[in-house]
């Protein structure tokens, strides 16, 4: 089952929509604060200086560059990734694409397209789809990190996952303000041009349309031991921070070999639809960032190996 954990928080890392997804759901789900849940210091402490950095990518002809930057949505204050080339390369940009457009004015619209797709219908509840050996051990993890039993019981399995790792990320000193597209949107300017690779409808349906047999297998996996769930997220986010593509891309990757059907649909389609579209841009003169979770960018199928298919060669910057 470490697989299943393995694939739905390198989902929750990489795809921009969810954080902000799971604090617009516990909202409205969460009258109060959960206890503490945060990890031992030493399970979460993480270098604040590193000799590496994030990879970056270019793909460029004679008056059209596209750089490719892979990205984590949330961030804890001591990772420091914003100099060098992804900041150069930012500042030279006149154009910044992010899978969902991340404007505030945007952003402001999550709550009841939260509601629309992730919330079950009256008379349902998240526990009530569950036999008593599945309840037992939802609820057992939830007791772990003092969330109340009935905390999601609105949620479906889907949407309870990503909030049960948002609770206990963010206890943990992972921040959505410091998640990499937050950083570039803010950082940018206004006067930049914003382009959206996706809609938000579309990310949300990625996950809403999973079968209710495979959500409730990613949420029994997210709540057995909600802790783990940093375990990994701090492994994932220091391979990042270096630079080290194979290793991220291992990681990354561990669970969809098991789970086909959601490597076509979190990964593989989308990175064909993002390499058709630089395809495209490249025919338009100008400076382009792009900004993608650092899945895409790794491992066999990324975007990278979608455009060497149409004969476009990528090179690595940083």
């Amino acid at each position: 089952m470490k697989t299943l954990r393995h694939t739905f928080t390198a989902a929750f890392t990489g795809m921009a929509l969810l954080a902000s997804t799971a604090a617009c759901a516990q909202t409205q789900t969460l009258p109060a604060p959960v206890a503490d849940t945060k990890v031992p210091a030493e399970e979460v402490e993480m270098a604040a200086e590193t000799a590496k950095a994030p990879a970056l990518w270019k793909v460029a002809d004679e008056d059209t560059t596209i750089y490719l930057f892979g990205t984590v949505h949330l961030l804890p204050d001591d990772v420091n990734w914003y100099s060098g080339a992804i900041k150069e390369a930012l500042s030279s940009s006149g154009t910044l694409v992010t899978e969902i457009d991340m404007t505030p004015e945007a952003m402001s619209s999550m709550g009841s397209l939260v509601a629309a797709k992730g919330m079950l219908p009256a008379g349902q509840t998240l526990r009530g789809l569950m036999d008593d050996e599945q309840r037992a051990i939802y609820e057992g993890g939830l007791a772990k990190v003092g969330i109340p039993a009935a905390a999601f019981d609105q949620m479906e399995p889907w949407l309870a996952s990503i909030a049960i790792l948002q609770v206990v990320t963010q206890a943990s000193g992972y921040k959505e303000e410091k998640g990499a597209e937050n950083v570039l949107e803010a950082t940018i300017g206004p006067d930049a041009e914003r382009v959206a690779l996706e809609t938000i409808e579309f990310q949300l349906s990625v996950f809403d349309e999973l079968p209710i047999d495979q959500q409730l297998a990613y949420l029994l996996e997210s709540a057995e031991d909600p802790k783990e769930g940093i375990a990994i997220l701090n492994e994932l986010v220091a391979e990042w921070a270096e630079g080290d593509v194979e290793q991220l891309a291992a990681l990354m990757n561990e669970g969809f070999m098991a789970h086909p059907n959601l490597a076509e649909k979190l990964l593989y389609a989308r990175n064909r639809n993002w390499a058709e579209w630089i395809d495209e841009r490249m025919d338009e003169p100008g400076t382009v960032f792009m900004a993608v979770g650092a899945g895409h960018l790794a491992g066999e199928k990324s975007v990278q190996d979608y455009l060497v298919e149409r004969g476009i060669q990528s090179s690595r910057v940083q």
